[in-house]
């Protein structure tokens, strides 16, 4: 059940990328003005990647308590 949750959140957030590219208001200001729209969807990939490594990293985290705890609880 959780396994069916968690794939069909990775999947809407692939359709829909809109949802995920954010950016910081001084960051979108300062890069509406420029022509060259290559240097702006560079700073949107550093937000993004910035933004997803606290998650990810917190997300092991909790996978590996979890294992551990289930692991735990099958032994007793």
């Amino acid at each position: 059940m959780k396994k069916k949750i968690i794939i069909v959140l990775i999947l809407v957030l692939m359709l829909f990328p809109e949802m995920v590219e954010a950016q910081c208001a001084m960051c979108r200001a300062a890069l509406e003005s420029e022509a060259d729209n290559s240097q702006a969807e560079g700073i949107n990939n550093g937000i993004v990647y910035l933004m997803a490594i606290p998650y990810i990293l917190v997300a092991g985290l909790f996978f590996f308590i979890y294992r551990k705890l289930k692991t735990r609880s099958t032994a007793v």
